[in-house]
């Protein structure tokens, strides 16, 4: 197990969100620390759930893949389900056994195999007292259940909610609509937090005029001497709506849950002041529901896309203070990242530019590490930009490479991105300067073709915006839209 250079402390420290695989940050934590985890992982659904930002230009989409839920039985894999095995003295060894029997050396197994690794190391973080929700979907939650049967014991178990979204889009005429999600409860102990008054919902009317009294479905409390209806618990199926992507809501990111949702289930199972922890916190909406009833709150995810563009926006936006962690603030970070997952290091370096994202693939990727869409085409048409990635030494060689990329896919831009700035030679530099330059339609201003950018300089500078790459206003990753506010380019338009 390694140590982050950045997640140095043993406990956890609230209105944070840690960038990183899961597993690596929780077992630097000290254990019994958390009241409540929410877990909204990757369903097993064999989909890769892309954020896309742009047309199509020159036969290319540009796009970024938010996460990857398709899973493939492999090295890794099979090293895990090993690892599960030998722990004898826990149940989860003769849980992994028989899914192993059941579902053999498959993309399945290697899917439990990962949630399993991590949701042990959650029930350690737990209180004695605590509770965890996992969400997940019918491909897969009669085997997570086992897995949960056998992390936190049978007699834990204390739900199965399901979440029915009635409004959601999709219908089939050769089977029934697919509309529901589930959500396992388990409690740490045989103690556990339920507030049944902070969860109540109305009753309905017609079924308080079938029994004319609302104490026979639990809704009657007496406050003062008089009796007040104040509704009833929920059911075991909530029907609540999707978030519909036209509303205030709507963060852009593919599987975002409703706050409705994560409302219920934070105030239900923790107490103001609590600290509730989201190891998948993707868009952020269990941050937000705990910052808001009261609770602090933490929050992981190995995506640099969902840390430091789409729930940093929405934090803003909603006025919840969060630190980052675990992302480079200075050139020796940066250099660390690089040598311990160079692949994490590739996307955080490509996110410095607004308006670039790296590919969906990263091995294989030909040698572009990440692509934008310029909001505007070029004199010629193009509006396409790529991008790569060099911690180590750059040669003539890489570049050319590039070049070829560019001319290949008809890219109007290039950026060739270092750590160090002296990883490009003066060769280089003559060789990128015979590219020439463009404009785009409506501006006057030209920009060079193929530009080199180091983060050692933009570190240097503090990271101002003016020290960017140059290059004309681009498509919001983010939100598909150009982006009228320029804020990371040297020209600046009015909104």
């Amino acid at each position: 197990m390694h140590r982050d250079f950045n997640l140095l402390e043993r406990s956890i420290t609230p209105s944070t969100l840690y960038y990183g695989d899961c597993l690596d940050v929780m077992e630097q934590w000290h254990p019994e620390q958390v009241d409540l985890i929410y877990l909204d992982p990757p369903f097993k659904s064999n989909q890769k759930y892309n954020v896309l930002f742009g047309a199509k230009g020159n036969g290319h989409t540009a796009q970024y893949m938010a996460f990857d839920d398709a899973w493939y039985w492999d090295a890794a894999a099979a090293r895990r389900v090993d690892e599960l095995k030998a722990r004898k003295a826990s149940p989860i060894h003769a849980t992994i056994a028989g899914l192993e029997l059941v579902l053999g050396k498959s993309g399945m197994l290697a899917y439990i195999s990962y949630m399993a690794e991590r949701i042990l190391v959650m029930r350690d973080l737990l209180k004695t007292t605590g509770s965890i929700y996992l969400h997940c979907d019918p491909s897969a939650s009669h085997y997570l259940r086992a897995v949960m049967d056998g992390i936190f014991g049978a007699r834990n178990y204390r739900n199965e909610l399901i979440w029915f979204y009635h409004d959601s889009p999709g219908r089939s005429r050769r089977y029934y609509p697919k509309k529901h999600d589930v959500i396992f409860w388990y409690s740490n102990s045989d103690r556990w937090t339920f507030n049944d008054d902070d969860v109540r919902v109305p009753i309905l009317s017609a079924s308080v005029e079938r029994y004319k009294t609302a104490s026979r479905l639990g809704g009657r409390k007496y406050v003062g001497g008089e009796a007040a209806d104040i509704g009833k618990i929920p059911e075991d199926v909530w029907s609540i709506p999707v978030v519909k992507q036209n509303s205030r809501e709507a963060c852009g990111y593919p599987t975002q849950k409703p706050l409705a949702l994560l409302n219920r289930i934070v105030k239900g199972s923790s107490n103001p002041g609590d600290l509730v922890l989201d190891p998948f916190c993707g868009c952020g909406t269990a941050v937000v529901a705990a910052h808001q009833t009261g609770r602090r709150w933490a929050g992981i995810d190995l995506s640099s896309f969902a840390v430091e563009e789409v729930m940093r926006r929405r934090l803003q936006r909603d006025s919840v203070p969060a630190h980052i962690e675990g992302i480079p603030k200075d050139l020796a970070g940066a250099r660390e990242l690089a040598r311990r997952s160079p692949f994490k290091f590739e996307s955080w370096a490509i996110f410095q530019v607004p308006g670039l994202v790296p590919n969906t693939m990263q091995v294989g990727d030909g040698g572009v590490d990440g692509q934008g869409t310029l909001a505007d085409p070029t004199e010629t048409g193009e509006n396409l930009v790529i991008t790569q990635v060099k911690a180590g030494r750059a040669t003539p060689g890489h570049l050319r490479d590039f070049l070829f990329n560019m001319r290949e896919r008809k890219a109007a831009a290039g950026i060739f991105i270092t750590l160090a700035k002296d990883q490009v030679s003066a060769p280089m530099r003559r060789m990128a300067g015979a590219q020439g330059r463009f404009r785009v339609a409506g501006r006057a201003e030209e920009y060079p073709r193929v530009q080199f950018w180091s983060l050692e300089e933009w570190f240097q500078q503090d990271k101002d915006p003016r020290f960017l790459p140059h290059r004309p206003p681009m498509k919001d990753p983010y939100s598909g839209k150009k982006m009228v506010r320029d804020l990371w380019s040297r020209e600046r338009d009015d909104i």
